[in-house]
């Protein structure tokens, strides 16, 4: 402030200040309420304070307009015959994209359905000619047909991987933020021989080095991650996954003869390896933490593991039900084996059937999305903070766009992820 300046408030100079009368004193001290306060002046370089302080990621979507999605979804699948799965994946990972925010901005998807359709196509012409001819090989060599099939399954298991790693591939790089797209590159078969080799070594030690192999291919996802220019790694070891949940594989061996508790330590399972995997994630500078806690997951199972009861029950009862509608309409004249192959002869009760189980597979699949995407997404999204989100500044756009051929391929052996 300068020396000529008049403070506010003050009589300038040579003005003597009259004396507030009655009426002056009252409007006063209605018009003091409304006073604009004078905020001080941000000093210099502290105007970006606010994004040094740890930033929450916010997810702002209605759980009822995903459910409509969902549900719109499957009658349109029911109605083309599992077609439309390729636009409903693309809506559901753009809602669950838009609607998740770091530091007010919000992230984008930009992949497409044609482009998941395309893939999941080439996917096929290249996985069906296999198909055909271990077919054709298997009736060649019927006597050896058990051992023949271990390659097959070998070569699956192996193919699954680089599937898996390109899938990821493409939903990196169809990931934004603030303009800014993801970029993914390394090997999908490098990443699959290391997956497979560490998965022999979990088995053999009877799922002890699961976390070690955890830890190892997330380092590998991670090195070959980046947002823009942001380098991406993982600082997650074996040895703190194994610390946090070494009880769970003790745990797990009399559970499996009782089969009821799995699904529960499966939870538990998931929500520490959750919190090891969201607290090692680098991008350059930037690291998330997250403070999830078992009992965040352990609801959502109970609540997926209660509608799955259900729809079998209720299928259960359309098949008693319409069984028995076979059986009146069979007649009376038959009895045992040859009613039972009238009504399964019938085409109209076939088809009751197989619209009944499409339904329930439907409303299967619908109940995982509900609470294994939407609602576990919500609760990872709800527990995760973002530290040094100042880092991500200034990115430069680096890498180029992964074709959708891994999705296919994920697609088309039923792997597919989000």
């Amino acid at each position: 402030m300068h020396g000529d300046e008049t403070p506010p408030g003050a009589a300038a100079p040579g003005v003597t200040r009259p004396e507030a009368g009655p009426g002056q004193e009252r409007e006063a001290r209605m018009l003091k309420p409304f006073s604009v306060p004078q905020i001080p002046p941000v000093p210099q370089g502290q105007g970006d304070e606010h994004a040094q302080l740890p930033q929450a990621i916010g997810f702002s979507g209605e759980r009822r307009d995903f459910r409509r999605l969902v549900t719109r979804g499957a009658l349109l699948e029911l109605v083309t015959l599992g077609f439309y799965r390729f636009w409903l994946a693309t809506d559901i990972r753009r809602h669950l994209w838009s609607h998740t925010e770091v530091h007010g901005d919000a992230a984008e998807y930009t992949g497409t359905a044609k482009e998941l359709f395309i893939g999941f196509l080439v996917a096929m012409a290249i996985l069906v000619p296999v198909y055909v001819a271990y077919f054709f090989v298997g009736l060649e060599a019927e006597r050896v047909q058990a051992f023949a099939s271990i390659p097959l399954i070998v070569f699956l298991y192996l193919f699954a991987q680089f599937a898996m790693y390109r899938a990821r591939r493409y939903r990196v790089t169809r990931t934004v933020w603030r303009g800014v797209r993801f970029n993914m590159g390394g090997s999908g078969w490098d990443y699959a021989w290391r997956s497979v080799l560490w998965g022999v070594f979990a088995a053999a030690t009877l799922g002890l080095a699961l976390p070690w192999r955890a830890a190892a291919l997330e380092r590998f996802k991670m090195r070959h991650t980046a947002y823009g220019t942001l380098q991406g790694s993982f600082e997650g070891t074996g040895g703190a996954f194994f610390k946090k949940g070494w009880w769970l594989w003790l745990l797990m061996w009399p559970s499996a003869l009782l089969i009821v508790p799995l699904p529960f330590l499966y939870a538990m399972y998931k929500a520490i390896e959750w919190r090891w995997w969201v607290n090692g994630l680098r991008l350059g500078g930037v690291r998330f933490e997250s403070d999830l806690d078992i009992a965040d997951l352990m609801g959502v199972y109970w609540k997926v593991i209660g509608w799955l009861l259900l729809i079998f029950v209720a299928l259960g009862m359309w098949f008693a039900a319409v069984i028995a509608l076979g059986h009146g309409l069979a007649g009376a004249g038959l009895e045992g084996e040859a009613k039972m192959a009238a009504v399964m002869g019938n085409v109209f009760i076939i088809a009751a059937l197989g619209v009944g189980y499409l339904i329930s597979a439907l409303a299967f699949n619908a109940v995982l999305r509900i609470y294994l995407v939407h609602d576990i997404w919500t609760k990872v999204a709800g527990t995760t903070v973002v530290h040094n989100i100042a880092a991500a500044d200034n990115v430069a756009v680096s890498g180029a766009a992964a074709s959708a051929i891994g999705e296919g391929f994920a697609d088309s052996l039923d792997i597919g992820g989000f």
